[in-house]
């Protein structure tokens, strides 16, 4: 699975962004997806995950109730709507593919990854 992540960009804190990963080369419907985000000097991290159906998610505490995940099998794509931003989001984002079927958090647990997107959000 190849993944094409776009997307980010400079927005002011309380703004809307919305990031996509495109994906091609396999049945993107059997995997799992996830977006992490990395900081230069910590580790990545998850932000938010789904399954390969699209029916179970899963965010971190830090993003609940701003960032929504959803993956459009149909056109191979998933997406993470982020909402409400605030300047401790700033970070590259990541989409990554998993095989396992079910929600992963761990950036151990995928095995593809799409390059990152710059996302800064200013105070």
């Amino acid at each position: 699975v190849q993944l094409q992540a776009s997307g980010g960009g400079l927005v002011q804190a309380g703004g809307s962004l919305g990031l996509s990963c495109a994906a091609s080369g396999r049945t993107f419907s059997r995997y799992s997806m996830g977006w992490f985000r990395q900081d230069p000097g910590k580790e990545r991290e998850i932000v938010a995950a789904i399954s390969w159906s699209g029916g179970m998610t899963s965010y971190a505490d830090s993003v609940k109730g701003r960032f929504t995940i959803s993956k459009d099998n149909a056109n191979d794509m998933v997406y993470l709507q982020m909402n409400s931003l605030k300047p401790e989001d700033t970070a590259v984002y990541y989409c990554a593919a998993t095989r396992l079927l079910g929600v992963s958090t761990s950036p151990h647990q995928y095995d593809y990854w799409g390059q990152g997107t710059q996302v800064t959000v200013s105070s």
